[in-house]
């Protein structure tokens, strides 16, 4: 589903990522940490081809992304939802609206979007708030619209760049039960966050970066089991 064959993400006289090899299964749920600039956010940024590598290959739903025209990139991100810490969204538009733009970008109108933008809602809980405007919601909230928008398509792989970064350990606990539900049903998902304490309760496999470089892949268990990890995360 997701592989990583040696990768290497080089900028100006910086590295990024180095020799960098994993593989995420079909319906895998990981999350992925490490410290501040340890390569989190380029990695994703590769799997979502906003970046492409210096060195090494990377296939996402068994396409080959070095050999991906820029054509087709559209395509590729139809399939690969991204949830962001931050949320994007935008409030000259309602929530419903937000929700949309995956349908409207790829087409999709009338009855069959607005089916589809409910059901999105209606799975994290926020069907009565679709003619909101998204400022007037909880932070929360906010972050439950951006996981509506990011999984409207029904898409195969969902990535996740700190979602619950900006909430507290309840809130955080419910978002990542949304995660698990998408995951239940074959979405492969793939969260970066520095919440350890969150990540030890999910029983997950981790992937641990430090400099670029794989460190640890496995159950978190021990603070001790992953070098180059932080007291704050």
């Amino acid at each position: 589903m997701i592989r990583f064959d040696h990768v290497a993400k080089r900028y100006e006289n910086q590295d990024a990522l180095t020799n960098l090899s994993f593989e995420l299964a079909s319906g895998e749920f990981a999350f992925l940490t490490g410290h501040s600039g340890a390569g989190k956010s380029t990695l994703l940024k590769l799997i979502m081809l906003i970046e492409r590598p210096s060195r090494g290959q990377v296939l996402v739903l068994n396409q080959n992304l070095s050999r991906l025209s820029d054509r087709h990139i559209p395509a590729l991100r139809r399939q690969v939802g991204v949830v962001f810490q931050n949320h994007q969204l935008l409030f000259d538009r309602n929530v419903f609206e937000n929700v949309a733009l995956p349908l409207h970008i790829a087409g999709i109108r009338g009855r069959e979007l607005g089916r589809r933008v409910r059901a999105a809602l209606d799975k994290v809980g926020l069907l009565n708030k679709e003619k909101h405007n998204p400022v007037t919601l909880s932070g929360g909230e906010q972050q439950r619209v951006g996981i509506a928008r990011a999984v409207v398509n029904k898409p195969p792989v969902l990535l996740a760049d700190e979602p619950t970064g900006n909430l507290d350990p309840e809130l955080s606990a419910e978002v990542m039960n949304l995660f698990q539900q998408f995951n239940q049903v074959g979405v492969t998902v793939l969260i970066a966050s520095h919440d350890i304490a969150l990540i030890r309760t999910m029983g997950k496999r981790v992937l641990g970066l430090a400099q670029g470089r794989l460190v640890h892949d496995g159950i978190l268990v021990a603070r001790s089991e992953m070098a180059g990890e932080r007291a704050d995360g």
